[in-house]
């Protein structure tokens, strides 16, 4: 049967551009041209992980070139916001990124219920004119130097453009992948991932470029980036489609028979967070973010603390007694760090999630704690016998299970809430990152100043800090523990469905002709589109972490 014989009835008005009836899939339409518009919004909002490149030079902005920066030692944060003659502080800037996943989880949650509705075309563009007409606001904020209107359009504009765009795809890449839920939104939400290892670089490049006497290139950066950004988005957006009501994979038959965690039915935006399952879900997130993130905020002056000289072939020199040309070299060795942690984030989004789809997503969070806790509780060891090698090994490990978090979760709601609401509960769902991006550095933070105010140095610096985030991912592998289906009453009846969307109830089941066709000469193209810059990314990623191993 012809989708458009499921989709439309004689006399009906053409829907509008945006609509979510617009964009259903016809007849020789081929699934797997979907996972590289979604790939496309989220390498885009996946900068939001690389904003740090701009802080140092927006710190000097009014002082570039000159010896001395234009400091107000005295000045207040709402001083702060206005002054044109004071340089900006880092720690003022870096609230724009606070700020962002806030809003992330906020907009996310709010907005996720109008995306079902709505469509992920619609969702899509108010996510690019939010993304890329934030980075344009921030522009004009460094060019007035006005931090205001860099916190609002960097921070709580961007932040809506990172919630919608960060679950735009979910919800039509599950609906479109029934067979490989895991697989689908790992490669999407790797993009996110991988944003920052392309937009990072880029950045540098554009400000290194623009920079010039009197001039930090960041203002010029920000505005052909965000220009850049809107285009690439609406790219994304304008390449969605979903699958007719009924549409299923030829030949594909649902696993809810055989696996328990697996549900045929559908639980409602309005229900799901009333269940106990959603708050274990919400509970195991936030732990795995929180021991992850932690990582992530201490990662360079961790190696560089612990293992000090070692680093440039002088283990018996502390970190402390290192000269400023020794520090440098150590700090470059750490970066490099950083640069691999990166990687391994990205490449865990997708390997785990697809993995999840063999092994089932809850023994794939169980290995995330189970794992997690074993390599945390080693690391001081590691450091310990001066084992560079080990702590490196453990912690990429722990950093690609961090992301394999992130891409495991839309389709372990999906197995447990049916997939009809799936992208609006995911949002809500995303508060738990919202609240692990507060948590987890604040908590690693607090507990290295006591340790260096106690005047623990070296490798114990960090043991206390690695001990509990362990115990985080202990608690998640005990909420996981207590994920069970769902009772049946939780489920909407056939007559619920029906009167939720059109002819819901009454939609023949089948493939429609629709699915068919891998890599086309098409989808090449657009594969191409969006996997040249990832490889480019993860070459200069992975030039950068060589200096780890020289």
């Amino acid at each position: 049967m012809d989708a458009s014989v499921v989709n439309r009835s004689p006399g009906v008005v053409a829907p509008g551009l945006l609509t979510r009836e617009r964009i259903v899939a016809r007849a020789g339409f081929n699934r797997w041209l979907v996972p590289p518009a979604a790939l496309a919004i989220h390498l885009c909002i996946g900068m939001s992980y690389g904003l740090s490149v701009f802080w140092l030079p927006l710190s000097r902005a009014l002082s570039v070139g000159q010896a001395t920066p234009a400091a107000c030692p005295d000045m207040g944060l709402a001083t702060a916001l206005v002054t044109t003659t004071c340089d900006w502080r880092v720690s003022d800037l870096v609230l724009v990124f606070s700020i962002g996943i806030v809003m992330l989880g906020l907009s996310a949650a709010l907005f996720g219920g109008w995306l079902e509705r709505a469509g992920p075309r619609k969702a899509g563009l108010v996510a690019a004119l939010a993304w890329g007409g934030g980075f344009l606001i921030g522009s004009l904020g460094v060019y007035l130097h006005q931090l205001w209107l860099v916190w609002l359009g960097m921070g709580l504009i961007g932040g809506i453009g990172l919630g919608l765009g960060y679950i735009s795809p979910v919800s039509t890449l599950v609906k479109w992948f029934p067979d490989r839920r895991g697989m689908a939104t790992g490669m999407a939400i790797m993009g996110f991932g991988g944003g920052a290892m392309i937009g990072s670089p880029l950045a540098d490049l554009l400000i290194t470029h623009f920079k010039g006497p009197g001039q930090a290139g960041v203002w010029q950066t920000l505005a052909i980036m965000g220009a850049g950004y809107l285009v690439v988005m609406l790219c994304g957006a304008f390449g969605y489609r979903v699958p007719p009501e009924g549409w299923q994979p030829e030949g594909w038959t649902s696993p809810a028979a055989r696996n328990r965690m697996i549900t045929s039915g559908h639980v409602h935006l309005s229900n799901a967070h009333r269940t106990p399952q959603f708050w274990l879900l919400w509970a195991m997130l936030c732990l795995n973010v929180s021991a992850g993130i932690g990582v992530l905020a201490l990662a360079s002056p961790m190696l560089q603390e612990i293992f000090g000289g070692a680093l440039i072939g002088r283990p018996e020199v502390g970190f402390g007694q290192l000269d400023a040309g020794q520090k440098a070299q150590v700090a470059a060795i750490a970066a490099g760090f950083v640069g691999l942690l990166s990687l391994f984030n990205i490449l865990g989004r997708f390997f785990w999630a697809t993995l999840s789809d063999r092994i089932g997503r809850k023994v794939t969070y169980a290995t995330f704690f189970a794992l997690g806790c074993v390599l945390y509780g080693a690391a001081p060891w590691a450091a310990g016998i001066g084992s560079k090698a080990l702590f490196v090994l453990f912690f990429c490990v722990i950093l690609s299970m961090y992301g394999g978090g992130f891409a495991t979760i839309p389709a372990y709601l999906a197995d447990v809430f049916g997939t009809r609401f799936v992208g609006a509960i995911h949002g809500r769902l995303l508060t738990a990152w919202s609240t692990a991006g507060v948590v987890g550095p604040l908590v690693v933070t607090a507990i290295r100043q006591a340790q260096v105010d106690a005047g623990v140095q070296g490798a114990a610096l960090y043991s206390r800090t690695l001990l509990i985030l362990a115990g985080f991912l202990a608690l998640g592998f005990v909420a996981n523990l207590l994920v069970r289906p769902l009772a049946e009453r939780w489920f909407m009846t056939p007559a619920d469905i029906g009167s939720g969307t059109s002819a819901a109830s009454t939609a023949p089941s089948g493939a429609f002709g629709i699915g068919r066709g891998g890599l086309t000469p098409v989808a090449l193209l657009a594969w191409a589109a969006v996997g040249l810059p990832i490889l480019w990314g993860v070459w200069i990623t992975l030039a950068k972490a060589l200096i780890l191993f020289r």
